[in-house]
């Protein structure tokens, strides 16, 4: 069945992703694409920082601290995936800049934004 409406996940998601962009905005961040999916993933948000390098980042929200919270989500499977995509995007530009891959994560209202969250040594263990 086809619903015309999104899931309450979904919008809490789409939520969690504005206040994330408008915060990295407020932060001399800019958007370059906004939810990237490929066959191996999907990137929330990639954005390019004041120094040209290219971040791909991944927003998480949880209610709480719960279980590690919204940053400990961010599993080594889920690092995978993120890379995948990431070199996917990649092979669509003509060079490839410097990269980063960073998270925000939101818990009970509290935005935190770590830089540089996990790189190709981390995600490959």
């Amino acid at each position: 069945m086809n619903h015309p409406f999104k899931t309450t996940t979904t919008q809490a998601g789409a939520r969690a992703e504005d206040r994330a962009l408008a915060w990295l905005e407020a932060h001399a961040m800019t958007l370059v694409v906004r939810n990237y999916r490929c066959k191996g993933g999907e990137i929330d948000l990639i954005m390019r920082a004041n120094d040209e390098t290219l971040v791909f980042i991944e927003v998480r929200e949880r209610r709480g601290r719960a279980f590690g919270g919204a940053a400990a989500s961010v599993t080594t499977a889920k690092q995978r995936r993120l890379l995948v995509a990431a070199a996917q995007y990649l092979l669509t530009l003509d060079r490839t800049p410097p990269c980063r891959f960073d998270v925000v994560a939101m818990d009970g209202g509290r935005l935190e934004w770590l830089q540089n969250a996990f790189d190709l040594d981390a995600a490959a263990s």
